[in-house]
């Protein structure tokens, strides 16, 4: 009897606001001319009604909170550089030609881009929506014949001097020390090339360009389609990002005297025998932290004469027989894919929020904020880096890299991805891996697929894009094609 009684109850309820409902709904007027002083009462009626059901405090509170939430994922990096972002682009800019799918748009994408292919390693590039490219990539398939390989992805910020200096002077003195090392293994006499008055030249003159040998621009493989000129731009000191300089410029005066230069151990000069032992074999986890922690002094050097507070990160690999050595400073990333498809994380990104990094920025008297990503000291979206000399005066951040080493007799390898973080913005290792698996029988082994796909997806940043296959075995060890 209970049972039926509540039964009768919610029946009766029920009804009663089904006819609540009716009797409003048909009470208020369909147009306003049909508006008298009669149907005022109704509209009374109503308005009483929403304040009751509506216009309540709990309901109110809860809107707000959902407002507050809506705009606070706005703010959000993943949604700010997708959706507002590709928003944003598409109401400012210029038209274009669309292909017939209607998928991806045919203009100066593609004209302001750069490409390579050197055997079995291809990389592409593209300015993407910045208004200049600061990224800089390196491919060396064989460091003088010496048998090492080297690639490198510097991603620029607040300009594209640290890029630049990073890609021509540390490269350069990285090759000159595998080049050093290799023929005292051998019992060759030193290389001019890397020695003798050459070297004692460009000391005279640390701030003179020179001509990279890594690069790869007198090979006839090496094809530039961008109508502007690519070194990107030499000799031009051109910071881009307003928002950096805005916030360095309220942080502190900046000036060439913001602390003197202390001589480092990474400056002295130290022996080229101590990068090996008496069985030759050369530690390269040494020789690259020394040359990254070098260079990065040097370029603080040079940056504060010029004022020049731009900065990049640096991911360096160096490939050996089967023995692959990668440092990284900063965001850029590595991703191997191994013999059973699975994506091995080659470095780790530096970011302001990690726990390490935090602790570290916090005993240097810094601070981490928010603002859309975490940022050191609100300004630098990435905790270590080359350059940035006002925040590395206080060692806010640093350029110690971390190096990792790799058995790839152990891993067997299908290929490597080395890429500036505007891929990363778009793909996780796991994507990226399962993306290139599909393209590797492309000319450019997925190289520029993927580049042209996280641009498609909404990337804000230069995305650069370094692809080197292992199936066809053509670095000599064994391979994981089966």
């Amino acid at each position: 009897m209970e049972d039926e009684l509540d039964d009768r109850i919610i029946y009766q309820t029920y009804i009663s606001h089904v006819k609540l409902i009716t009797r409003i709904a048909w009470s208020v007027p369909l147009k306003v001319s049909h508006i008298t002083q009669s149907n005022i009462s109704y509209i009374s009626y109503v308005w009483r009604m929403l304040r009751m059901y509506i216009l309540r405090p709990e309901f109110i509170i809860c809107g707000t909170m959902l407002f507050l939430l809506f705009f606070y994922m706005q703010a959000l990096d993943l949604w700010s550089r997708n959706l507002l972002g590709r928003l944003q682009y598409t109401i400012s800019r210029p038209r274009m030609k669309v292909d017939k799918l209607g998928m991806f748009a045919v203009g100066d994408v593609e004209k302001q881009s750069w490409e390579m292919k050197v055997g079995p390693i291809a990389a592409y590039a593209i300015q993407g929506r910045r208004p200049k490219m600061e990224d800089r990539f390196v491919i060396n398939d064989n460091i003088n014949n010496t048998g090492v390989a080297l690639f490198a992805v510097f991603d620029g910020h607040g300009g594209e001097f640290a890029a630049n200096y990073a890609k021509e002077k540390l490269i350069h003195n990285l090759s000159s020390k595998v080049v050093q090392i290799k023929n005292l293994i051998a019992g060759k006499p030193a290389d001019p090339e890397y020695s003798g008055d050459k070297q004692e030249e460009k000391k005279k003159d640390p701030e003179k360009p020179t001509t990279p040998i890594t690069t790869g621009e007198r090979r006839k493989s090496f094809k530039r389609t961008s109508s502007t000129t690519d070194e990107c731009i030499k000799g031009v000191k051109e910071i881009t990002d307003n928002e950096l300089l805005s916030k360095l410029d309220n942080m502190k005066p900046i000036t060439r005297d913001a602390r003197p230069l202390k001589l480092t151990p990474s400056m002295k000069k130290v022996p080229i025998t101590s990068y090996f032992d008496k069985f030759g074999t050369v530690n390269y986890e040494k020789l690259v932290t020394d040359e990254v922690l070098s260079a990065d002094e040097r370029l603080v050097e040079v940056a504060k004469k010029s004022l020049d507070v731009a900065g990049t990160t640096a991911l360096i690999a160096l490939l050996e027989d089967h023995k692959l050595i990668v440092a990284n400073v900063g965001d850029s990333r590595g991703v191997m894919c191994d013999s059973r498809g699975n994506a091995i994380p080659l470095s780790f990104d530096h970011k302001p929020q990690q726990m390490r990094e935090r602790k570290r920025i916090k005993e240097a008297g810094g601070f981490v904020t928010f603002n859309g990503v975490w940022r050191v000291a609100g300004i630098l979206a990435t905790s270590r880096a080359l350059g940035d000399y006002p925040l590395k005066d206080k060692k806010l951040v640093i350029a110690n890299p971390d190096v990792l080493t790799f058995d790839l007799k152990d891993h067997k390898p299908k290929f490597l991805i080395l890429a500036s973080d505007g891929l990363w913005d778009i793909f996780s290792n796991e994507d990226a891996i399962n993306f290139i698996k599909q393209r590797l029988s492309e000319p450019d082994y997925g190289a520029k697929s993927i580049t042209l796909q996280s641009y498609y997806r909404g990337s804000m940043d230069n995305i650069t894009v370094i692809v080197i296959n292992f199936t066809d075995n053509s670095f000599g060890f064994y391979s994981s094609k089966k």
